[in-house]
């Protein structure tokens, strides 16, 4: 009796080690194939982090842009922009001219976020961060094909259109 409860004990542990390692794998296999928009995601992070500063970041949960919808994006975007025009002791006002914006432009773009990418750059240079743009036209290579790809020289125009082939005997 003793041996079939240990055996029937080492039989639960099993069941539950192939489950936490099923676990394991299933989140080792999500973090691989999320693993472009961490990229993104730390991007953006770091980005939004250096626009607004380490003094006046927020204690908050950081948002997932791979997790996030667009407009979500947007709305964090447009908040921390407004804490680094804050923190820059600046009004809206200011910060539109300085930008040459319209200041209803000002006031959407911290509020939803919603802006053109234009007014993004010029509210981004009127606040002196355009440096923090840099990583943005970082070409990331991931793999040796890549690398060798892209030391090719690139094509300066779209191939050509092959002729239909016709059906002569």
């Amino acid at each position: 009796m003793v041996v079939a409860e240990e055996s029937g004990t080492a039989c639960a542990e099993s069941v539950r080690s192939v489950s936490e390692s099923e676990s394991q794998l299933s989140e080792i296999a999500f973090k691989r194939h999320h693993n472009a928009h961490k990229r993104i995601y730390l991007l953006i992070n770091a980005i939004i982090l250096s626009i607004i500063g380490t003094e006046t970041q927020p204690q908050t949960i950081p948002m997932d842009p791979a997790l996030a919808t667009p407009n979500e994006i947007l709305h964090e975007l447009g908040g921390r922009l407004r804490q680094q025009r804050l923190a820059q002791q600046l009004s809206q006002q200011e910060l539109a001219a300085m930008a040459g914006v319209a200041l209803g432009t000002v006031k959407k773009l911290e509020h939803s976020g919603v802006s053109s990418l234009e007014t993004v750059v010029r509210v981004v240079q009127a606040l002196g961060l355009a440096d923090e743009l840099q990583p943005l036209f970082v070409l990331k290579r991931n793999s040796i094909a890549q690398m060798l790809q892209a030391a090719q020289p690139l094509r300066q125009r779209a191939p050509r259109k092959r002729a239909p082939a016709t059906g002569s005997p």
